[in-house]
């Protein structure tokens, strides 16, 4: 008895042939048609602007410059993240952009407010001093949110970019550049030596010399808390400064006579002097911390400061930074007759448009400014 045999079930390649001998046969028929595309699904999933922000910095961090990472970095995780971590990025709409701005104008006034009380403290009784955000800030985060949801965009999660156009900004103030005048550098430094006298016992008492290194050498304020002793050469009256943001800063700065015996008495009493030393430690030896000099230092000083000018009947100082002590430095050089090139050295500048906008090539000035840069700050105290 015979069996029967199942027919073979056509392969792949079979079921194309055959679908396509279809096709011939419709395209000689003149009826033949496309198929019509599957409906446009969109992102099967969307993700929250927590989980797509992060994958998106995660991406593009190798390819920034350190500090840009890090500006990114405390832009997302300070500012952008805690507002914006679980919205579903279909969620954050143009009217959701302008509720953050709001939102972070009302939280930089509260801050500023509470500052202001801080500030009206002894310094003994202060909390941690937070500056409040500018309107530059703010809108250095909303730009970076312009940017994540441009990605964002391109993915198809969003239509349009609701952080992306110049009414999503607030308006900026033009910066104003602060130089001190030889008469506000004498009472900040005498501001500062005052506090330095007053502090309690273990207090490293580096107030004075400290801003006196960022006015009168004019280091950045990273670089004046990186320096080692074995940076500074008080005989030949010249520091090196090694840690520096670029090959540029690498460089060496000639002190003046009045900073060389501020220094030379400093280091007389600190328990930190081997070569490998910080100049400017904490009371433990450690790298102190930007922040604290601006907040507790700076501030104090310059509060104490603007008190004396005002009693001596002189002009207080503007808003006063560690950056407006380093351009008070370029101008003391200047006005102390100091050639561009000579100034463009001892601050670290390749291009002179940071200096006095004329182009000029980096040359070492042989000449002795320090005693005639100290001779104006001296005149005016």
């Amino acid at each position: 008895m015979s069996r029967s045999v199942p027919p073979m079930k056509a392969g792949p390649r079979e079921k194309a042939e055959k679908k396509l001998g279809h096709v011939l046969a419709d395209v000689e028929r003149g009826i033949w048609k496309p198929e019509a595309p599957p409906p446009d699904q969109g992102p099967a999933i969307e993700p929250s602007f927590h989980e797509f922000a992060s994958e998106w910095f995660e991406g593009v961090a190798p390819e920034l410059r350190e500090r840009t990472r890090i500006d990114y970095q405390w832009r997302l995780s300070n500012h952008l993240l805690p507002y914006f971590a679980k919205h579903r990025l279909s969620a954050i709409t143009v009217e959701e952009v302008d509720r953050y701005r709001r939102e972070k104008v009302r939280e930089s006034k509260a801050v500023a407010a509470a500052r202001q009380r801080q500030l009206a403290m002894p310094e003994k009784d202060r909390k941690r001093l937070v500056r409040p955000l500018s309107n530059g800030s703010i809108n250095k985060t909303i730009r970076l949110l312009a940017v994540v949801l441009e990605q964002a965009v391109e993915y198809g999660y969003l239509d349009r970019n609701p952080a992306k156009g110049r009414k999503r900004l607030l308006k900026e103030d033009r910066p104003t550049r602060s130089y001190l005048q030889p008469d506000q550098v004498a009472a900040l430094l005498g501001a500062a030596g005052k506090i330095d006298a007053d502090a309690r016992e273990g207090d490293t008492r580096r107030r004075r010399p400290l801003l006196a290194t960022l006015t009168l050498a004019g280091l950045r304020i990273s670089e004046a808390l990186d320096l080692r002793w074995r940076d500074v050469n008080l005989e030949a009256r010249r520091l090196r400064v090694a840690a520096a943001k670029t090959d540029a800063g690498v460089r060496e700065v000639d002190l003046t006579p009045a900073l060389q015996e501020l220094l030379a008495d400093y280091r007389s009493r600190s328990p930190y002097t081997q070569p490998g030393d910080l100049v400017f430690p904490t009371g433990a030896g450690k790298r102190d911390n930007p922040s604290n000099v601006r907040n507790r230092f700076l501030d104090s000083a310059a509060k104490l400061a603007n008190a004396d000018l005002r009693a001596a009947g002189r002009e207080p100082m503007p808003d006063v930074t560690p950056h407006s002590l380093r351009r008070t430095f370029i101008s003391l050089l200047l006005a102390a007759g100091a050639d561009v090139p000579y100034v463009m050295a001892q601050a670290g500048h390749t291009d002179p448009k940071m200096t006095l906008g004329l182009y000029a090539k980096v040359i070492a000035s042989k000449t002795d400014h320090g005693a005639a840069l100290d001779g104006i700050v001296a005149a005016a105290a």
